[in-house]
């Protein structure tokens, strides 16, 4: 699956601010920001991000995920130190 179409799925489905998704292989990196994450635990941060992956990842065609999650003022700060330009 394109790292873009996953991009989409998240952001439609989450109404994200932004999202970030980078693949290798079957294995992928995904940086959300919205502010519905400030007063959300690290778990259901991470449960809102699985939810519409779920399907990918039972059929196979995700195998991994990893998650950052950002608010907008966090995500700011933290930005040029995760994606330099």
């Amino acid at each position: 699956m394109e790292p873009q179409a996953i991009e989409v799925l998240l952001k439609e489905q989450l109404n994200l601010d932004e999202v970030h998704v980078r693949a290798e292989g079957s294995h992928y990196q995904v940086i959300a920001v919205s502010e519905q994450f400030a007063d959300l635990s690290r778990v259901k941060q991470q449960q809102m991000i699985y939810g519409p992956l779920n399907e990918k990842i039972a059929d196979g065609t995700i195998h991994a995920v990893s998650i950052k999650v950002f608010t907008p003022e966090r995500w700011r700060l933290e930005r040029k130190l995760i994606l330099p330009d």
